[in-house]
């Protein structure tokens, strides 16, 4: 009974919970505590996954079958347990390896042609745009010429101040996580609203952090100014997020609400959501060998 307990919540946490997040936008009014609900949310589905195959393993269900049955679902709980490792390994292969060709070919080409100003590295290129290039070595915030043309002092030292948040929190390796199980579930199961949710997350944690530097009303102008800019593939920036998402920002940017009970409440859903799979595992093991 457990095993499938513990596949069933698999789903659940991968497919339909992230789901249901994604369509609550007050998460984004606490986002910290929301981003630590979406993280115990992906650890859980995980956990459930891997522990599905193991709890089947461990039981004595299959040791009390006679021969090759019982052998046959020993075999089958190890197979499942072996391949969600595996797609999370080989998952988290391809992102990295990918991610960090791009980011280092791209950090190549702005050493080449862009000068650095304010800062930043800054580019010859009309449109709008800001965004860091994260990594151990060589980190970047870029602005382009664009930008500093439409935007006053206050506005780029509020973009430039998202930028290093972004940097300083280490949010490229939060997406990172995100996008390795994306890609390790299968299309059926795994939802993609749990990433899209967490780029805005991340986002809205960053604006916070600008605005307590540099303001709030300079950062809103920067991000409606350079709302029509696009980043380079596997960059951080200001406009990563839909038009939907921009104009919720904005809004936020407003809300200097504490909201202490919506973080206490996400904080203990979090917990919550954590110790079920785990309990699913380890308490069986705890009473066989008692």
């Amino acid at each position: 009974m457990t095993p499938l307990l513990l596949g069933a919540l698999a789903v659940l946490f991968a497919g339909p919970a992230p789901w249901v997040l994604a369509h609550w936008p007050g998460l984004r009014r606490t986002p910290r505590a929301a981003m630590l609900l979406w993280q115990s949310v992906a650890l859980a589905a995980v956990l459930a996954a891997v522990g599905a195959g193991l709890s089947l393993f461990t039981s004595h269900a299959w040791r009390e079958t006679p021969g090759a049955v019982g052998a046959l679902i020993a075999g089958v709980a190890l197979a499942v347990t072996f391949l969600v490792v595996g797609r999370l390994l080989l998952s988290g292969h391809r992102v990295g390896t990918t991610l960090r060709a791009l980011r280092r070919r791209h950090l190549a080409q702005l050493d080449l042609i862009a000068h650095t100003e304010r800062g930043a590295r800054v580019v010859e290129h009309d449109v709008p745009v800001a965004y860091c290039v994260p990594g151990m070595r060589g980190v970047r915030v870029v602005v382009s010429a664009g930008a500093l043309s439409r935007l006053g002092d206050d506005e780029v030292a509020a973009v430039l101040a998202h930028e290093h948040a972004h940097l300083r929190a280490r949010h490229d390796l939060v997406l990172e996580a995100f996008s390795v199980l994306h890609r390790a579930f299968p299309a059926w199961v795994a939802s993609r609203a749990a990433l899209g949710e967490v780029q805005v997350l991340v986002e809205v944690l960053a604006d916070r952090a600008a605005a307590r530097s540099a303001g709030s009303l300079p950062l809103a102008r920067a991000l409606v100014a350079m709302a029509s800019g696009r980043a380079p593939q596997a960059a951080l920036a200001v406009s990563t997020a839909s038009s939907g998402a921009l104009v919720d920002r904005v809004q936020l940017l407003k809300d200097r609400e504490p909201r202490r009970a919506q973080t206490v409440g996400l904080l203990v859903a979090a917990a919550a959501v954590l110790a079920l799979p785990t309990a699913f595992v380890v308490l069986p093991w705890l009473g066989s060998l008692t």
